[in-house]
């Protein structure tokens, strides 16, 4: 394997070499890969910036098409893209295959997007010259690009939340060039796709500046990516440390950028008395199906369930226990993610009551499941309890009533999202709990689990902080094309100089909003 980066479509080798190791052996992986330096961070970034004016201003045809072909080349790769990833995450093939599917269906969900317009926002107000007691100008509105993003792989999507994952769609298809940091734990795959974006960018005669990609392990080049002058945007998924640190070292610039960071998340499950009664063995047996879902290394793993203590939930609990008694340990993605769940089980252990394990692990860096229960006074009283544990380890809360329930609520962070099991009678307390849930979540499930993010046009995957640095935004679904754009107003411009986006005759058949009234 090619183990040179890329650079605005050249291939960069240097002096310092790294490889990709497999999880599931505790091994280095043969071949080598190149690191980048400062240096071609500010390579990078520089031809993002030439390349920037340009591109903006293609047609939202060519970029949708640009998407397209994007998409097809992943899919050319073929098998040895899959077999790499396998490799470097220790992911079995079904779920990676999945997830490259997810990714295609992304860029082919923003070609769709961009054909269909609304992303413009354009706005126009027709000019009354006649108006007293003062005229009012021409007044037209659209959305433009920011600038060059910068996008960050996360460790658990090696492909949907990584060089070609959401947030890289979501710029290219805003007009914005992407420089990538690829995650140092997938270096093979990162390289795999982005030759595939490159050879897209070829196709379709596009500036080779919108992409670059740069690589190796440690801190110090992603700092230099945010730090750089012409990035004007981030996206992030990954650790909240991680992201902290990047809001700050964006906000101490002499010119502060957005970071859209997804960070943390225990996603609250609250299982409401007539849904306990009625089903609390089967609610069990799902919640670990959910929770044990790929090692629990998703950023919506339900980490807390909440229940009024009584028959109902011991059931439950009893039913958990027993399903997670017969979860086989799963292989997490990197060593350090497995000691870092290690010492979260620890710290569940020093707080709470251990109520089930699952197998005992047969090889290195495999999460062995663990289940806990604590009582709501606890949990108020150590706020740690309820802190995010990346992997398959869960808190439930049992409470004295809905009403205690709702307090602890009230104490918890930012959420991306928060569940609701429904039986008889349940309807007024969940209508009662909707308030405080709205305030802390992003998605708000009834009778389901929140592991699994559909991309769709409805879809919110964000949340108040720490949720996301951003609770605005979404880094799923057709609206987060909206965190790489902003608006600009155009005010008596001769209709010669008007972008084609708002010019008289729409010559690019958008969408607009005329004078209140939405026209096409």
């Amino acid at each position: 394997m090619d183990g040179r980066f890329l650079i605005a479509g050249e291939r960069i080798a240097t002096a310092r070499r790294f490889q990709g190791c497999n999880p599931a052996a505790g091994v280095a992986i043969e071949g080598e890969f190149h690191v980048s330096g400062p240096d071609h961070v500010d390579r990078a970034c520089a031809a993002a910036d030439a390349a920037f004016d340009a591109f903006r201003e293609t047609s939202p045809q060519a970029r949708a098409d640009f998407l397209e072909a994007v998409a097809s080349h992943i899919e050319a790769i073929g098998e040895p893209l899959v077999e790499r990833a396998m490799q470097e995450t220790g992911l079995p093939r079904a779920r990676l295959e999945g997830e490259r599917a997810r990714t295609t269906g992304q860029l082919r969900l923003f070609a769709q997007v961009l054909r269909a317009g609304r992303w413009a926002g354009v706005v126009i107000d027709s000019p009354l010259p006649a108006r007293q007691p003062l005229p009012r100008s021409d007044l037209r509105q659209r959305r433009i690009a920011v600038g060059p993003v910068a996008v960050f792989g996360a460790s658990n999507f090696p492909l949907a939340f990584s060089v070609a994952g959401g947030d890289t769609a979501t710029a290219l298809a805003a007009g914005c060039p992407v420089v990538v940091k690829a995650h140092p734990a997938h270096p093979g795959t990162s390289l795999l796709v982005a030759g595939a974006i490159d050879m897209a960018i070829a196709a379709c005669g596009l500036p080779r500046g919108i992409f670059s990609i740069v690589q190796g392990p440690g801190n110090d080049l992603g700092a230099a990516l945010v730090r750089h002058p012409a990035i004007k945007a981030v996206g992030f998924t990954g650790s909240r440390n991680g992201g902290l640190a990047l809001v700050a070292i964006a906000q101490a610039r002499p010119e502060p950028i957005p970071v859209y960071a997804e960070m943390s998340s225990v996603n609250p499950v609250i299982l409401l008395p007539g849904a306990l009664a009625e089903r609390a063995e089967a609610l069990g047996t799902a919640f670990v199906g959910s929770l044990t879902m790929g090692s629990g290394q998703f950023c919506t793993n339900p980490g807390l369930v909440f229940g009024v203590e009584g028959a109902d939930l011991d059931r439950f609990v009893a039913a958990a226990s027993a399903a997670l008694a017969e979860a086989q340990p799963q292989v997490m993605l990197t060593q350090a993610i497995h000691v870092a769940f290690e010492r979260g089980v620890e710290t569940l252990s020093a707080g709470a009551a251990l109520v089930g394990r699952g197998r005992a692990p047969d090889g290195c860096n495999r999460g062995q499941a663990a289940l806990f229960t604590t009582d709501a006074d606890a949990v108020i009283a150590n706020p740690e309890l309820v802190h995010e544990v990346f992997g398959a380890a869960s808190l439930v809360v049992r409470a004295r009533d809905l009403d205690q329930i709702a307090r602890v609520l009230r104490t918890l962070e930012g959420q991306l999202t928060a569940t609701l099991h429904l039986g008889e009678g349940d309807a007024e307390p969940a209508r009662a709990l909707l308030p405080i849930l709205e305030r802390k979540a992003g998605r708000i499930l009834a009778n389901g689990w929140p592991t699994g993010v559909e991309v769709a046009h409805a879809m919110v995957h964000g949340g108040p902080w720490p949720a996301t640095s951003d609770p605005r935004s979404t880094s799923v679904g057709s609206a987060a094309i909206e965190r790489f754009l902003r608006p600009v107003c155009y005010q008596d411009l001769p209709d010669a100089l008007l972008p084609d986006a708002i010019r008289d005759g729409n010559p690019l058949g958008l969408p607009r909003l005329v004078d209140g009234e939405l026209t096409r």
